[in-house]
């Protein structure tokens, strides 16, 4: 998967200049002979146009032994020349435009993104549709691009990244035998196999008309657009892809995976599957209130961060999610168009001291286990919906971001996502939100990674019930130091035949 890349030029004309030209969305939907293209476009004053120009296409499409093939055929395009330009001759006509040109390839989409004064569009726009569509292909390119993939997973992941890599091989864990299993970028045995002549058969099977929708936001006409679809018709007709994507299928009970690799912290992501997406208005709004309040991702105030973090200094942070939420240790909030059918609920332990570890694990399920008996009250219902009634705008601040997230409800047939969040969330009862704690969380298919130096030293202390410890550089209150009595020896309830170590050198082979 790879972020869009623009210049920090560009960036600072978009933070000067979007307040002034921020106006009420409008959402045109295209009107011209190509109309069959789904298209999402938001015309404005802005003097600035944005660009997410998606394909329903991603690693499930994958073939067997070819995973990574949907990312790898994106970069090419997104990182590749044009049949008239070389990359290098692309880059060099981006400079003096103070823009560039992204991609992100996931589970079901692929969307490349990128941003253009309007003054600068027809310049922009030759570019960027000559790399969608008259890709050049080049040997030297894919070569590049491949080994840049190998080496995100064996390096940027394994060896560069604790938290990510847990994060991802708890997915890679959850979902084996399903279409997610990898990782959207693929798998290193995998891609050291993929030729040129692949990339070229994914794109002629997947980068069609039926797989399209064109996003666009702010200073454009419906002479601009119009042509857009005009253009991007010539790609070939194709069919819709008719997928079921079915639940994962776990058995009971927990189970840890411990990769073992060189390294000074531990870190832990814990979850498991729920049967919910945006597509279910009132648990999805019930689940984003209670993640919220059990752990929203970079805040303080949630429940999480203040037992672990705030209260006992353990970690840097402790984060919930219901939806796929990559790179969260860059971010304050997650990227659009990486829309799934299937979500897990995830718990992401930043990272811990080695001897902290086995307390941690404890902790962490000490206080879900408290979330899913006891439910939420009355002044924390209220106040956490006040909270992120007012959080989704932030979300959506950016006219990209409206854009990307006006896609994303169009994939799952939605509303408006904010207007969506705040109706839904108008209309929650207490009772709603405990009901679906019980509904959706009360799982006995718990699935723990945890990356760590002395894999064999910590399965020892799970499966032989150790009791965790911890210990202060400063005195702490009574009542915690009561209750980490009890976190200490709180059950992990796992077989040892279900305690795992893997070398970090098979993750993602």
């Amino acid at each position: 998967m790879k972020i869009k890349s623009f210049t920090s030029a560009f960036f600072i004309l978009a933070l000067a200049i979007t307040p002034i030209f921020a106006q009420k969305r409008e959402n045109a939907s295209a009107k011209s002979m190509n109309s069959k293209i789904p298209s999402v476009f938001q015309p404005g004053k802005s003097p600035l146009v944005s660009f997410r120009i998606q394909f329903l296409t991603g690693s499930i499409d994958d073939p067997n032994n070819k995973e990574g093939l949907a990312s790898l055929t994106a970069a090419m395009l997104a990182q590749g020349g044009s049949k008239n330009l070389t990359y290098e001759q692309i880059v060099e006509r981006f400079y003096p435009l103070a823009t560039g040109f992204g991609w992100q390839s996931d589970k079901e989409m692929t969307t490349f993104v990128g941003a253009t004064h309007a003054d600068n569009l027809p310049k922009y726009y030759t570019l960027i549709s000559q790399m969608l569509l008259e890709p050049g292909f080049r040997q030297e390119d894919f070569s590049r691009l491949k080994d840049e993939a190998i080496n995100f997973l064996k390096t940027g992941l394994r060896q560069g990244n604790d938290e990510e890599l847990g994060k991802e091989r708890l997915y890679n864990i959850i979902y084996a035998g399903h279409p997610y299993q990898h990782h959207s970028r693929g798998t290193v045995s995998s891609l050291e196999k993929i030729t040129l002549q692949d990339v070229k058969d994914f794109y002629r099977e997947n980068y069609t008309q039926a797989n399209l929708v064109i996003g666009l936001s702010g200073g454009f006409d419906t002479k601009f657009s119009n042509q857009m679809l005009t253009d991007f018709g010539k790609l070939p007709e194709g069919a819709k892809k008719m997928r079921k994507i079915g639940t994962p299928q776990l058995a009971d009970g927990m189970k840890i995976d411990i990769v073992q690799r060189e390294t000074r912290a531990t870190a832990i992501s814990l979850g498991f599957p729920i049967a919910v997406n945006r597509t279910m208005s009132k648990d999805y709004a019930a689940l984003a209130l209670v993640s919220a309040y059990f752990g929203q991702h970079r805040s303080s105030n949630s429940y999480l961060y203040g037992r672990l973090r705030e209260l006992r200094g353990l970690n840097y942070g402790d984060y919930s999610y219901i939806e796929y939420f990559p790179r969260g240790m860059f971010q304050f909030q997650p990227d659009p168009n990486l829309a799934r059918k299937q979500q897990i609920f995830q718990i992401w332990i930043r990272p811990v001291e080695p001897n902290n570890a086995n307390f941690t694990l404890r902790a962490a399920l000490y206080e879900y286990d408290k979330l899913v008996k006891n439910g939420l009250d009355q002044k924390t219902f209220q106040e956490t919906r006040d909270f992120l009634t007012k959080y989704v705008n932030i979300l959506t601040q950016t006219k990209d971001a409206e854009l990307g997230y006006a896609l994303d409800s169009k994939y799952y047939g939605i509303p408006n996502y904010t207007d969506y969040m705040k109706e839904n969330l108008a209309k929650l009862t207490l009772a709603d939100v405990n009901g679906a704690i019980k509904k959706h969380f009360a799982s006995n298919k718990m699935r723990v990674v945890m990356i760590t130096k002395d894999a064999a030293g910590l399965r020892d202390e799970i499966i032989n019930n150790k009791t965790g410890t911890i210990s202060y550089a400063s005195p702490k209150p009574s009542e915690i130091l009561n209750e980490d009595k009890v976190i200490s020896t709180f059950p992990i309830r796992v077989k040892a035949a279900d305690v795992t170590i893997t070398p970090v050198e098979r993750v993602f082979e």
